[in-house]
């Protein structure tokens, strides 16, 4: 590629094969055609390889090199950051020979100030060359690395809770709505109220006559009763 410093158009992919390679560094190489077959970085594969080259992972060829050998035979996280930050460090000798070892958490404008008039790209080549670098330095120990998000199982219970308490409260009942009455308090020199509260279960098989017969009993007997 021309220009000097490498980009991916995002930063998943170099975590993706980064990871990948952690876990089995395939005996034939890093080539497109390997990318593919894993279904990692999908029409970025050029690029993540351009990539991997440039830190001296792979070699022209797209074999592990030696010291990428050694690096990624790290099995525990601290170990391997420590081992593949010199590697970062080397590819990008100039940018640390400006910044020094604040390189590692330079904010995304001063590195696209940096790739742009260093390579003269384009706004977006020097914001990717920024985000690419950043992705390497989050996986030598300076940031946090992304993990990919699993669906919450509590979330997926709660959902199909949720739907089967919406279908519940949409089921019919058969009872009519009860009616809570609620007389005024019956007046008092001590000054305590009492409040009584009627409940009225109606017979679902019940007619108007039936339910106007109730009612008037009710204020008959309980509201204007004395």
């Amino acid at each position: 590629m021309a220009d000097k410093h490498p980009y991916v158009s995002g930063s998943g992919p170099i975590f993706q094969i980064v990871a990948q390679l952690r876990k089995s560094f395939p005996a034939g190489g890093i080539t497109a055609d390997t990318l593919k077959k894993l279904g990692l970085a999908p029409n970025n594969e050029s690029y993540v390889i351009n990539t991997l080259r440039f830190v001296g992972v792979i070699d022209d060829e797209g074999k592990k090199t030696k010291e990428a050998g050694n690096v990624f035979s790290h099995h525990d996280d601290t170990a391997f950051q420590k081992s593949f930050s010199p590697m970062v460090k080397k590819a990008y000798s100039d940018l640390f020979t400006l910044h020094g070892d604040a390189a590692w958490k330079l904010d995304i404008d001063s590195l696209i100030q940096y790739f742009r008039s260093t390579d003269d790209t384009s706004a977006i080549v020097g914001r990717r060359q920024a985000t690419t670098f950043q992705a390497l330095s989050a996986l030598s120990g300076y940031a946090d690395v992304p993990t990919a998000k699993q669906p919450s199982t509590k979330k997926a219970e709660s959902k199909g809770i949720d739907k089967k308490s919406t279908k519940a409260q949409k089921k019919p009942t058969s009872n009519p709505p009860v009616d809570n009455i609620q007389p005024p308090p019956a007046s008092n020199t001590h000054g305590v109220g009492l409040t009584v509260r009627v409940e009225i279960n109606l017979p679902a098989d019940g007619d108007q006559d039936t339910y106007d017969r109730i009612f008037k009993s009710i204020r008959e007997n309980l509201i204007n009763g004395k």
